[in-house]
């Protein structure tokens, strides 16, 4: 196979960091590859199957480039939003989430996306999320308070790198995405969480700082770090969460990397809208994956996220699909046709 690094046409990514196109050069033969997954409580909509089949078509270019992918994929199975919806619903958290786990991965089987080498959920990694807390807490970038411990933003310059935002605008996307301002154990109102204290009724962990469940963004930063090391070479997610999550992350790892970049191409999925809204769970204007496979085939599905570029939003509408599923029979009864028999494309 020809090896990526000797063809004649190189291959270029757009780098949300250095917010321009870049040649993509691999350290070696191996490619690391990390993709944000899902959060289990209620999957899977057309915005989840835009991020999740753009990357299986960048594993499997990369691969015809000769390069061996390392992709990982994790399950943010404890999370804010995934206790609240157990408590609304009366199921166990772990029920729930292993339920819609189960429930994305069938999904993806049927859209033929191919399965990360490896899928790991925040649960377990608690011991190695422990750690890293505690080397943040030696480099003096995260303090406790409360039983809880805090990523002290004031300690690295460059938090909002990615985002690229003033103070007040980043405090602004943070509070629409979690952030707790008020919280009273905080320095300032942009430190995020890195241990949670256990609330009454939530689920805990033993820690230095007392019972508690991980903050979002360090289960990410911990789950790379473990699986791909300290410099992974392309990060992927939706848009959605370069500020805060993936600037989080970035801070979480670099600190205690000696200088050495967290990542060497960000790469961002654009939303999908639906109803003149972004598809989301939370407004609830949400096209489901299983659907449209009961009236479209996965390849039509495929064929429809692939007409749109990966960094522009877009909305979705069902004549499109269907154009597309008729794109998908034309070529199908092209490929099946015997010579002569009239197969070929209008």
């Amino acid at each position: 196979m020809e090896s990526a690094q000797s063809t004649a046409y190189p291959i270029l990514l757009y780098d949300n960091l250095r917010r321009r196109l870049v040649p993509f050069r691999a350290r070696g033969q191996e490619v690391s590859f990390y993709v944000c997954g899902i959060t289990p409580y209620d999957t899977t909509h057309l915005g989840h199957a835009f991020t999740y089949v753009t990357a299986d078509v960048l594993v499997r270019f990369l691969t015809w480039r000769g390069l061996r992918v390392r992709y990982v994929q994790n399950v943010t199975d404890i999370d804010d939003d995934i206790l609240r919806k157990a408590k609304e619903v009366g199921e166990d958290w772990r029920a729930l989430g292993n339920r819609w786990t189960r429930h994305f991965i069938d999904d993806m089987q049927a859209l033929n996306v191919l399965p990360p080498e490896a899928y790991p959920r925040a649960t377990d990694v608690i011991p190695e999320i422990i750690q890293w807390i505690q080397d943040l807490l030696r480099v003096g970038v995260a303090y406790e308070a409360g039983g809880s411990v805090y990523f002290d933003v004031a300690a690295w310059p460059r938090y909002g790198c990615l985002a690229c935002l003033p103070p007040e605008g980043l405090l602004e996307v943070a509070n629409q995405r979690g952030n707790n301002p008020a919280d009273p154990h905080k320095r300032q109102p942009l430190d995020f969480v890195l241990w949670q204290a256990q609330a009454p009724g939530e689920p805990a962990w033993d820690s230095p700082w007392g019972p508690g469940r991980p903050g979002w963004h360090i289960e990410c930063s911990t789950m790379a770090g473990k699986y791909l090391g300290k410099v992974v070479d392309i990060h992927a997610g939706g848009s959605d969460l370069l500020f805060p999550h993936h600037d989080s992350e970035i801070a979480q790892v670099e600190p205690l990397s000696g200088g050495r970049p967290f990542v060497r191409y960000w790469m961002h999925v654009a939303m999908v809208r639906y109803q003149g809204e972004k598809m989301s769970k939370s407004i609830g204007n949400l096209v489901m994956v299983r659907d449209l496979l009961t009236e479209y085939s996965a390849d039509a599905i495929r064929l429809y996220l692939a007409w749109h570029h990966y960094r522009q939003a877009w909305g979705y509408q069902a004549s499109e699909l269907a154009r597309a599923q008729g794109v998908v029979d034309e070529l199908r009864r092209a490929v099946s046709a015997s010579s002569g028999d009239g197969g070929a494309l209008d």
